[in-house]
């Protein structure tokens, strides 16, 4: 039996979702009114009941500097990237070399798990084809791969963007956890199993 306190932090961890469905609903409008945002709020309340999907735990904590940096780099990966894909689907000499990778978050937080995969996704180049939720593992596919120096900086690059992202909203046990993991992670070959390293 669920506590009057339970509840109340139950619809607390359903607010954001509540406000993005409500914010997406205006958007596809594209015209921010009165109007739009009561049946956006209507549909948010109709879709947030069908479709329940349990509360994403949040950490209850949020560093605004930590935050801006966090937002301020992935805009500058994104144009990077962007330049540096545009320039190889415009190189004559481009020869594909592509690999699927397997990196080891230390974050045991669907939260963070979930801002570090779209957060590495939305930049051009990779994409994230699998997440193993037990071991906080993301399996990416990434463009230009040509030996072990690069997949071990792109590996970093992640493991970094989950630093920012657990400095900027994770709780005191994830920021605990991140500074106390080791820095590991594994690379996944096609011709081999799954769960090989190399």
């Amino acid at each position: 039996m669920t506590t009057r306190k339970d509840r109340l932090t139950g619809a607390l961890n359903q607010l954001p979702l509540f406000a993005g469905l409500v914010l997406l609903w205006m958007l596809l409008w594209g015209n921010f009114s009165w109007l739009n945002l009561l049946t956006g709020a209507v549909f948010a309340a109709l879709v947030s009941a069908t479709f329940y999907l349990p509360a994403v735990q949040q950490s209850g904590r949020l560093n605004p500097w930590r935050l801006l940096i966090y937002f301020g780099r992935l805009l500058f990966d994104i144009v990077r990237a962007s330049i540096e894909v545009a320039a190889l689907a415009l190189s004559p000499r481009y020869r594909a070399s592509n690999a699927i990778l397997a990196i080891e978050l230390s974050t045991r937080s669907d939260l963070i798990l979930t801002w570090t995969a779209v957060s590495t996704s939305i930049v051009p180049g990779s994409i994230v084809i699998d997440i193993d939720r037990v071991s906080s593992t993301l399996y990416l596919h990434v463009l230009n791969m040509h030996d072990a120096v690069e997949t071990e900086k792109f590996r970093r690059s992640v493991l970094a963007t989950e630093r920012r992202i657990v400095l900027a909203i994770g709780s005191r046990e994830d920021v605990k956890r991140l500074r106390q993991a080791p820095q590991h992670g594994a690379t996944w070959n096609p011709g081999e199993p799954r769960g090989g390293s190399s």
